[in-house]
């Protein structure tokens, strides 16, 4: 039975990273120091505007703005926004494509199953005017099994179980009670996956601007994100 239970905790660590597995962009992780993720991103081509405090360069076929944000001085998001505005027409086809292109990339999962795209005849200029709607589509990275960190989960699991089973009870389960383990070890190692998919958001939206209209993307690192701990 020991074995049983050391075979199913190694089998969901397996499906799980550690902490230090943190949203990418462009390869580049969205974590350390300011000045850091500066050097990455001239590295990459993009040219820094010491006066406005951002980056220009091309991203995905189009001229943007790269902007980096920082809580506690480490690196928590990277926004990527158009340099060009574009009419409500050609915002709609280019969020649409955006939604497709995630959709097809096996790097990214969305959110919602039910999908985000803009019907035809949504007048997206009423609805954000009027409505105040936000035309957002969010997704998660996913998790990048070269950084697995099987102690980190595997204890993590059994400080849960060990909320409901005795230390006796998961080293020697009895027959009646291995089913309801098997599920509570799957359902406790879906709650782990699902907590470090939501720390690697990603997701954009259509902002506009005296009416023009831009896609804002936002890469983010929610390991870095303020939970209130400067309260």
């Amino acid at each position: 039975m020991k074995k049983f239970i050391f075979l199913l905790f190694v089998l969901v660590s397996m499906s799980a990273t550690a902490q230090n597995d943190v949203t990418k962009f462009l390869g580049i992780p969205v974590d350390g120091y300011k000045a850091e993720m500066k050097q990455k991103l001239i590295e990459k081509g993009f040219i820094y505007d010491s006066h406005n405090d951002f980056f220009k360069g091309e991203f995905n076929g189009y001229d943007v703005i790269v902007s980096i944000v920082t809580n506690n001085n480490k690196v928590w998001r990277i926004v990527v926004q158009d340099a060009h505005a574009s009419n409500e027409t050609d915002i709609k086809i280019r969020f649409n494509n955006l939604c497709t292109q995630f959709a097809n990339n096996k790097k990214y999962m969305p959110v919602r199953m039910e999908g985000y795209t803009i019907s035809e005849e949504e007048d997206i200029s009423y609805e954000m005017s009027v409505n105040n709607k936000r035309f957002e589509a969010s997704y998660f990275q996913s998790l990048d099994s070269e950084r697995i960190d099987t102690l980190a989960v595997q204890q993590k699991l059994k400080d849960v179980l060990l909320q409901k089973y005795t230390q006796e009870e998961l080293d020697n389960p009895a027959e009646d009670k291995i089913e309801e383990m098997q599920e509570d070890i799957q359902k406790e190692s879906i709650n782990i996956v699902l907590e470090m998919l939501e720390k690697k958001s990603v997701w954009f939206l259509i902002n506009k601007n005296y009416g023009d209209y831009y896609i804002v993307m936002c890469y983010d690192n929610e390991y870095n994100h303020s939970n209130g701990e400067d309260l």
